[in-house]
């Protein structure tokens, strides 16, 4: 049986599959770490400090953006405070994929856990304020099909 092709983008090593790409008859391809429910919300504390940084380095990325685009001054910096603050969210947005966590969304912040439930591939579903880990979805279905996590 051939491998389907992988698709090319960051961060994807070549001939690597998305997770949810993985023949069905094999192993999920592609995933650093498949997380069970509790290793996904063990890890939350530390995904929720990382994502109050990343939305103040955000905001703050956006309100100097604007400024240098108006020509007007900004109490926050200019080119070389937006250079550096784009280095940090860099540094910070670098973290989820290195912890095997899938970063979907920046505003709103939206990243997935992959994992199995019941014997299938989902996403545990993490958005940005959200107090608790408490939602998953099939990959093909995207975030319109989040569901609760069973108790």
């Amino acid at each position: 049986m051939s491998r389907p092709t992988a698709k090319r983008g960051p961060g994807r090593a070549e001939g690597r599959l998305n997770w949810w790409e993985a023949p069905a008859w094999g192993r999920l391809s592609g995933v650093d770490h498949i997380f069970t429910i509790e290793e996904a919300r063990q890890l939350l504390p530390e995904v929720r400090s990382r994502a109050e940084d990343l939305v103040t380095v955000r905001a703050d990325l956006v309100e100097i953006r604007q400024a240098l685009s108006d020509g007007s001054p900004s109490p926050l910096g200019g080119l070389a405070e937006a250079k550096a603050l784009e280095a940090r969210m860099s540094e910070l947005l670098g973290w989820f994929p290195a912890s095997g966590i899938e970063l979907k969304g920046l505003a709103p912040l939206l990243i997935d856990f992959p994992a199995v439930l019941d014997g299938e591939p989902v996403l545990l579903c993490w958005l940005e304020g959200e107090a608790q880990l408490g939602w998953y979805h099939k990959a093909s279905h995207g975030f319109a099909g989040r569901r609760r996590i069973p108790s």
